[in-house]
């Protein structure tokens, strides 16, 4: 069996994932609702969770490292650059969790290792 590439995180997300969450709620919760939500990811704590579960449970897919925001977080892997914690939102929408913030973080993980344990906050 290969070795596993080492993922760095940082401890906390960065102040511009949270407005880019606001931005990416919006599209689904009214303005004040997504500013709520916000609100509630940045007095959260920090958890982990397997990469392969956050994808199951937001039924999204997995996009491939043609993708340029993947391949530029995939690089930032390869050069053992740290990346920005997950922004997840556990919403009224079917059952699925949203990921606010953080997919092609999310992706260019997977294609690393699927079982990776993800720092994320969550609401």
């Amino acid at each position: 069996m290969g070795k596993k590439t080492k993922i760095k995180w940082l401890s906390e997300p960065q102040k511009h994932d949270y407005s880019s969450a606001e931005s990416y709620l919006t599209l689904t919760l009214e303005q004040q609702a997504a500013k709520n939500v916000v609100k509630e990811l940045e007095r959260a704590e920090m958890s982990e969770v397997p990469a392969k579960d956050i994808f199951r449970s937001s039924g999204l897919s997995l996009l491939g490292v043609s993708n340029s925001h993947v391949e530029k977080d995939r690089a930032k892997i390869i050069l053992d650059e740290r990346l920005a914690p997950l922004l997840l939102f556990r919403g009224q929408h079917g059952g699925k969790l949203v990921i606010a913030d953080g997919y092609h973080r999310l992706c260019a993980v997977y294609t690393f290792d699927e079982d990776a344990m993800i720092p994320c906050k969550i609401v």
